[in-house]
């Protein structure tokens, strides 16, 4: 199944792609939608509208999976980011993909283990989950591909995870996070 992970944002979107086989998984891409700022907020969110059913149709995603909105301490950025989110949800259902949605917390716990981790510890287990390698990507791409890892984690009955992580490159099949914290104590900030 191929999955693509959304980081909805008024001035940066950001996207991942990801596919999991039997093979592990692998990246079909990754960006940002940045829609000019010197636009209305209107003009702004048509144009990550246009982007994203360009990218759809593209990409051939079967399941679109964003982040539930939360509550932030600046009302008018949340209502921006509910604005976003809502054209955004619209779009991948005019477009006949699936959406699901997830908590925050529940993607960093699915990525990391911990529902309380940082962005960087996020993008930090990625990189090594996804065989991203070292190259820096911006965080709200890191959080789009962990909201689609979050997504193919929560719906395959299991994650495959390599043991290339400590290099032994064979696949292993693990059922639950703490399993694996137990199996990667080294990957536990």
């Amino acid at each position: 199944m191929i999955v693509m992970g959304i980081d909805p944002g008024s001035r940066k979107t950001g996207y991942g792609v990801i596919s999991q086989g039997t093979e592990g998984f692998h990246v079909h891409g990754s960006g940002l939608i940045r829609p000019d700022v010197s636009k209305s907020m209107n003009e702004r969110i048509w144009q990550i509208c246009t982007a994203l059913e360009e990218l759809i149709a593209s990409m051939r995603p079967e399941c679109v999976a964003v982040e539930t909105a939360f509550l932030g301490r600046n009302v008018r950025s949340a209502l921006i980011l509910g604005q976003v989110r809502g054209a955004v949800l619209a779009t991948a259902m005019r477009c006949g993909v699936t959406v699901r949605e997830y908590a925050p917390r529940e993607v960093k716990l699915s990525v990391t283990g911990s529902g309380s981790a940082g962005k960087e510890q996020v993008a930090a287990m990625l990189s090594r989950l996804l065989e991203l390698g070292d190259e820096k990507r911006p965080l709200d791409v890191t959080d789009a591909l962990g909201i689609a890892y979050c997504d193919l984690s929560r719906n395959a009955g299991g994650v495959i995870l390599r043991d290339s992580i400590q290099g032994r490159g064979k696949k292993s099949r693990k059922q639950g996070w703490s399993a694996f914290i137990d199996d990667h104590p080294e990957l536990v900030a």
